[in-house]
Parts: C-alpha cells; structure tokens; sequence
C-alpha cells in the first residue's frame, strides 16, 4: 500500500504542474493589459489622418469626385461607382472603429484617473472630446443622419440614428463647452503625446474656435442666425497665422509615413494623375502652386486628365513630390481656411474683423506661401484679374468658391464639402458617371443586415439612401 501511495504522490505533483503550466499561457506577456489613454489618443489621431490623406480607392475617393485627380485605368470610383470597393463601408468603420472608439476609451481611462490635476484632466478631456466633434462632423456631413447619442455604447447592440441637424447643432453646443474648458496655464497632452500641437493648449483653442467657424458655416444656409452667432464667438480666438496649422506630421520612415507616399511611391502605383479642371485652372492662372501640386507628363509639360475615362498615364501630370513625400504632414486645420471662412462670413453680414476681400487675400497667400511660393508670387497671382476679388468672375460664392477649391488641394474630404455648399466651381462630369455628383455616401451596407430597423427609419428620414439626396444644409 505503500509502494502504491509513494506513486502517486508524485502524480499529484505532475497534475499540479501541468495545470499551472497551462494556465500561464494564457499570460498575453507581449501584449499590454491595457493600452494608456495618450496613446489611444495619438492612435485615434493617427487612424482619422490616415482616412483623410489616403488615396486608397477602398477608403477615400473625394480627389476623383471633386475633380482634382483622375484615373488612369480603372474608372469605378472617378465615375462615382462607391459600392464595388464598399467604400461607405471603410469610411464608416474607419470613423467609428478607428477613431471615435479610442477617443472614446482614451476620455474614460482620464476620467478615470484619480491622480490627475483637475486642470489638466480638464484640458485632456476637452481636447479629447474636440476631436470626437471633428470626426462626428465628418460623419455627419457625409451621410446624414447618423448613430450618434447611442454610438460607442456596449450596450446598444443596434443603436438609434440621430437627425443630422439635431447632431450639428449638438457638436457646436459641445465646442462651446470645450472652449471654456481649456485653460492654456495649465498642462494637457505631453508633447510627446499631442500628436497636433505637441502639448500647446493655446493652439488647441484656437484650432477649436475654427472647427466651430467651419460647422457653423456649413449650416449657414440652412440657419443663419445659428451660424452667425457661432462665427461671431470664434472670430477672434480662431487660428490667426500659419504658426497656429493644426497639422499630423508623418515621419520619414515606416510605419509612420504619409499615407500618399504609401499607396504611389511604395505601392508603385501608376494611376493616379491631374484632373482636366484643376490643371485647366492652374495653367490659365499661371498658379505657382502648379509645380508643387503636380509633376509633369513623360514630355516636361502640365497636362490634365478626363475624370471617368481612361487615360495613358505618361500622358499626364502626376501628384508632386511635395503631396507623395514620406513626411509631408496632413493638414487638419489651418490659416488659409480660416481666412476663407472669415471672407465669407463678412459677405454673409457676420461681424467678424476686417473685409472679405483682405480674407480672401489673405488666404490665397497663405497657401502660395505653404506650398513653397514666395510673396511675389502671392502678389502677382492677386493681381491677375482673373484672381483679384473686385474683378473676379461672380459672385463671392463663386470667387470665394473656386479659390478655395484651388487651396484644399489635398484635403478632398473638405473640398467636396465646399462643393456641395456653396456650387463652386462647377465641375465636369465624369464620362460615363453612375449618377449625378454625390452629395453624401449612401449607408453601409453592413447597417442593412445588422441594423436595419435603425437604418430603414434612417433612410426615409432624410429621403432615400442614394447618394444623389441632398443633406439638409445643403440647400442649393
């Protein structure tokens, strides 16, 4: 009996180890156990960039549909065709899954956080929420109707969509908050975990004070009132010079380069070329952004071309060293739309500082200057009469417009929103279009099968889900 016991014993022993054993490999030792509320932050930054700056035809194709880029080969998405690639499909996950759920964690980890000073937790908190109201101005603006006071909630496994004006008008009640939250005596983000503004609260407030210029002039048409009271309130706190740009600067080497540097120079992409419009009005405008914006054809010469149908790619212009360059940074927001919005609310009768025309000086300026021009340069683009404000073909939604077409280069989300608002400049359709210009995303699919009470409702709210229906801003 013994003999028996003394056996086992040991077996006992083995047991016992192996059950330990195989417990630790459930210990994730390369993993984190969680992951700090800056670095979500920095991450949700880096995803939301990354959206905005990719030329990836599964992603974003606002470089096609504003008619600044076109294809070469393949035509689906320059002749509006969004579904074969499910582009709201990225889109929307990109914002939602990417960028709001970080922001969204990065904010409770903070609150969360007892040994925070109540400034700095405040300041954190402020620019955190910030940043959720530009990506919610994003969604917003590119579908409609959206999942917005049930979004990012576990427990709302089919959340309720949101009126679009409802939600536009809430993220302007939410800068307002954020505003007089941030104080610049106190500390926010290190610098080395504000991607943007590398810990500069002073600039995260002014870069507020234009994010609510911009909403507000979005809904100008649709609400005047509204719109003039929140430009009034941002005049003077808004970005004032280039020193202020809210940029993301992307570094020389992977995995942090400039997405556009990615998809051309890495992936070898040779599709992508000018548009016909744009280069139309950058050569008859002698634009000394021309070079910078774009390369020349096989042949030395500036050529644009046609949106939708397909062209030999050594034909025509390709996007410049300075756009596809591993670091050029993305421009979330900056002096020359400042200037643009200031110009326009002085035509809309908003009391803001100084005349429409110096604005759109201004502007214009800015952005020869950011792309490598000189003053003189600036001086002799404004002076053309073609250019200058007073002489300008007409109205100021149209010279406004065009100019600012012309400077958002590069920033197509943006663009196409400017288009959508204010008409200008017309555009040429691309050959072979699948439908009228786009004036939102139609939802994703996904949201048909997985949410399709919330979607149904959705979509007769704002009356059809094509991507033809006209968002309720947008009024001309």
């Amino acid at each position: 009996m013994k003999r028996i016991f003394l056996v086992f014993v040991p077996l006992l022993f083995l047991a016992s180890a192996c059950t330990e054993d195989l417990a630790s490999l459930n210990v994730e030792t390369k993993k984190p156990a969680a992951i700090p509320a800056p670095t979500l932050f920095s991450n949700a930054v880096k995803s939301l960039a990354g959206n905005l700056a990719t030329a990836s035809v599964n992603t974003n194709v606002f470089r096609f549909t504003t008619s600044q880029w076109a294809m070469a080969v393949y035509q689906d998405e320059a002749q509006y065709d969004f579904q074969t690639r499910a582009i709201p499909n990225q889109w929307w996950n990109g914002m939602y899954r990417d960028v709001l759920a970080d922001l969204r964690e990065s904010s409770r980890l903070i609150n969360a956080d007892a040994s925070l000073l109540p400034k700095e937790k405040a300041n954190k908190l402020a620019i955190l929420d910030i940043m959720e109201v530009y990506t919610f101005g994003i969604l917003v603006n590119s579908f409609g109707n959206i999942p917005y006071s049930e979004a990012l909630d576990a427990t709302k496994l089919f959340p309720k969509y949101d009126d679009a004006k409802t939600v536009s008008a809430d993220l302007i009640t939410r800068l307002n908050a954020d505003i007089t939250k941030l104080d610049a005596s106190a500390a926010g983000f290190t610098s080395g975990e504000d991607v943007v503004y590398k810990g500069s609260v002073t600039k995260w407030v002014k870069f507020a004070n234009t994010l609510r210029m911009k909403l507000a002039m979005i809904v100008a048409d649709e609400n005047a009132s509204a719109a003039k009271t929140a430009v009034e309130a941002s005049d003077a706190g808004a970005i004032s010079a280039s020193s202020d740009n809210g940029l993301f600067t992307y570094l020389t080497a992977s995995p942090n380069q400039n997405p556009l540097h990615v998809d051309i120079v890495l992936g070898g992409r040779q599709d992508y070329i000018a548009a016909k419009d744009l280069m139309d009005k950058l050569t008859g405008w002698n634009d000394p952004r021309k070079t910078a914006y774009f390369s020349t054809n096989n042949a030395g010469n500036y050529a644009g071309g046609i949106v939708g149908k397909v062209n030999t790619y050594v034909d025509f212009s390709r996007a410049g060293a300075k756009v596809i360059a591993a670091d050029a940074p993305y421009v979330l927001a900056d002096y020359v739309e400042t200037e643009f919005l200031r110009a326009e609310a002085k035509e809309r009768g908003f009391n803001v500082a100084g005349t429409a025309e110096q604005h759109y000086n201004n502007a214009i300026t800015a952005s020869i200057l950011y792309w490598g021009g000189t003053q003189a340069d600036a001086d002799a683009y404004l002076a053309q009469p073609d250019v200058a404000y007073t002489t300008a073909a007409g109205n100021w939604k149209q010279k406004i417009g065009t100019q600012k077409w012309i400077a958002l280069y590069n920033r197509s989300f943006e663009t196409w929103t400017e288009l959508r608002r204010l008409d200008y400049p017309v555009i040429t359709a691309p050959v072979n279009a699948k439908s009228g210009f786009p004036t939102r995303l139609t939802y994703p699919n996904t949201e048909q099968t997985l949410n399709g009470t919330a979607y149904t409702a959705a979509a007769a709210a704002i009356g059809g889900d094509v991507v033809t229906t006209k968002l309720f801003w947008d009024k001309n």
